[in-house]
């Protein structure tokens, strides 16, 4: 788990994380009926919900082309978000579980989900677009990316 410790160690905002009981992920993952990847789940459990504003400007500064991301997803927005995001037009079947500044996503597939493993391919929903695409092949792979910047 070196690559999520050192994800929140260089991106994760000083401000206090509180991270999130193993009953309370439990709790999502059955209103889900799937399995969150267990990097996810450490990062969540470990730390809590990570915020990364610098990631944007380390972003802008160096010119990569990356999408950024700024928040993940309280577990109740995780649930209640993948629900209202279906409704307005994001393709059925992803869980998201963070977003950027413009209100765009990253999520699993809940194809991915149905049961348990380590890790799992993350995807960006871009809501202007209204278009999935896969950005990693691992959320441990997606932070390695953030690291690397």
């Amino acid at each position: 788990m070196n690559s999520i410790d050192l994800f929140v160690k260089n991106w994760g905002s000083k401000s206090a994380m509180v991270p999130i009981a193993s009953e309370d992920i439990t709790e999502l993952e059955l209103k889900l009926s799937a399995y969150m990847p267990d990097a996810y789940k450490y990062l969540i459990s470990t730390y809590g919900l990570v915020h990364t504003p610098n990631v944007l400007t380390k972003i802008c500064d160096l010119g990569v082309d990356i999408t950024e991301v700024q928040d993940f997803l309280s577990l109740d927005d995780v649930f209640s978000l993948s629900k209202l995001y279906e409704m307005t037009g994001m393709p059925k079947g992803h869980i998201l579980f963070a977003s950027d500044c413009k209100g765009s996503m990253f999520c699993f597939k809940l194809s991915d989900c149905t049961h348990r493993q380590a890790d799992s391919a993350v995807w960006f929903y871009d809501h202007t677009a209204v278009t999935v695409k896969k950005v990693a092949n691992s959320f441990t792979e997606w932070l390695e990316a953030f690291n690397e910047l």
